[in-house]
């Protein structure tokens, strides 16, 4: 099978030509990139991601971009409830709404879950998994790990991947300060693939990481 390889480029670059630029030197990686909203027009490319959605279709929701309006631009795939967006106060409930929405629009959702520091991971997550989730991508991203350097351990990221695939049976990627040194451990392992952050802003070391999958 293959790996799903995401660059999440979260608020990064700054401009419209950085943003081309990075993209021209990734794009024959073959890996779902998630450029942030206002560059989501300027590729065109079949394998691209959003990085959050609006529930409601159209409204007076200011800010708010729906899965229609994604999907209108060519968007396949839609990060929803990254740990970034549940520290600005995002709830399951939210959570839940974005996920249905996502899903009844025709796109496929990624959703993140993960443990705070000194949090019991398996009970967090048992929270954060929803009841129906066919057609959901679970990436499991302990908050501790991202953007700090210290990534789980393969050893312990798989007691993890295999207490969700106890309970689901979907595709499980792993994200979390994930670099070209350790990226092929956790494929090796039975993760379907990985959510890059940070790396995926330096070209050359995000190709190194899509060449493991």
């Amino acid at each position: 099978m293959k790996k799903l390889i995401i660059a999440n480029w979260k608020s990064n670059p700054t401009s419209e030509a950085e943003a081309k630029k990075l993209f021209n030197a990734v794009k024959k990686t073959k890996a779902i990139i998630c450029p942030p909203f206002v560059y989501l027009s300027v590729f065109k490319y079949k394998l691209l991601c959003a990085q959050d959605c609006h529930w409601e279709e159209s409204g007076a929701f200011t800010g708010g971009v729906s899965p229609e309006r994604l999907k209108d631009l060519g968007v396949k795939y839609v990060i929803i409830g990254h740990s970034e967006r549940r520290a600005l106060g995002e709830t399951e409930e939210i959570i839940e709404k974005k996920l249905r929405a996502a899903l009844k629009a025709g796109l496929t959702p990624i959703l993140c879950v993960g443990e705070k520091k000194r949090e019991n991971a398996k009970k967090v997550i048992n929270k954060q998994l929803k009841k129906n989730l066919k057609g959901v991508i679970i990436a499991y991203e302990p908050v501790w790990a991202i953007g700090t350097g210290n990534f789980c351990s393969p050893e312990k990221a798989n007691q993890i991947r295999k207490f969700i695939k106890e309970k689901l049976n979907n595709k499980i990627l792993y994200g979390g300060s994930v670099n070209s040194k350790i990226a092929k451990d956790y494929l090796k392992i039975g993760f379907d693939g990985l959510l890059v952050g940070g790396a995926s802003l330096d070209a050359k070391e995000f190709k190194k990481i899509a060449k493991n999958a």
